[in-house]
């Protein structure tokens, strides 16, 4: 059996495979582009140049594989907002920088929308272990994007957070299933009053008016009005 060549990993320092590499470097590109189900263990295998045994060396199978792909997507999403963190010193900087990430992504060629998404949607199973890596990855990300809000005003951080992963959704689906440039506009344009908007929940709020000596007479009620279309 001849040796394996072996690089080192940046993030842990531990050794790893070439030819491991070289499988989780192919999936990525089949997987996103194709998807999961639709590419094979042998199309794997031969486009990585490998063989059958050092496939499954590394991978028990090719869900293992998929999961894998996922925590690689995962793992480089949490080193690009370490990035941003290091280079922005206010939280307000780290989020626009993220949509900005967002939509130089959108507008990429080969853009196919978001990968975890995709991968949920193959794997609908909450059971299953690459709808379970989807999940933790967007439980993290919603996690620190909160953190984020908090650190502008703990006012309703974790609305605000969830308003901005609602709008990462929209913006990736929308991105590929229409006009990249306008959903990256509005993306952008989402989180700038998102922002506006938090900030201002940390500011002094002004005193509420007195209430009315009397209520006002109620509306009347308006009749007629259909929500089922008519026969």
């Amino acid at each position: 059996m001849t040796k394996t060549d072996t690089g080192t990993d940046r993030a842990t320092g531990k050794k790893v495979s070439a030819a491991r590499e070289r499988l989780l470097g192919t999936a990525a590109r089949l997987f996103y582009a194709e998807g999961i189900h639709t590419v094979g263990v042998d199309r794997l295998v031969a486009e990585s140049k490998v063989t059958n045994a050092t496939f499954y060396r590394h991978f028990r199978s090719k869900e293992e594989l998929a999961v894998a792909y996922i925590d690689s997507v995962d793992q480089a999403i949490r080193t690009q907002i370490g990035s941003l963190t290091a280079a922005h010193e206010t939280a307000d900087g780290i989020l626009r920088g993220i949509g900005e990430s967002l939509v130089a992504q959108i507008r990429s060629p080969g853009y196919r929308g978001c990968a975890f998404l995709n991968a949920a949607a193959e794997f609908p199973d909450p059971a299953h272990p690459v709808h379970r890596a989807v999940v933790q990855h967007r439980e993290w990300f919603l996690h620190t994007i909160t953190g984020l809000f908090a650190e502008i005003t703990v006012a309703e951080a974790e609305h605000a957070g969830r308003h901005f992963v609602m709008l990462r959704d929209g913006a990736m689906s929308a991105g590929y299933l229409g006009d990249p440039v306008p959903a990256g506009e509005t993306l952008l344009r989402g989180i700038d009053g998102l922002l506006r908007i938090h900030a201002a929940r940390g500011l002094p709020q002004p005193p509420a008016p007195a209430a009315p000596a009397e209520p006002p007479a109620a509306p009347a009620a308006v009749t007629g009005l259909q929500c089922t279309p008519t026969a």
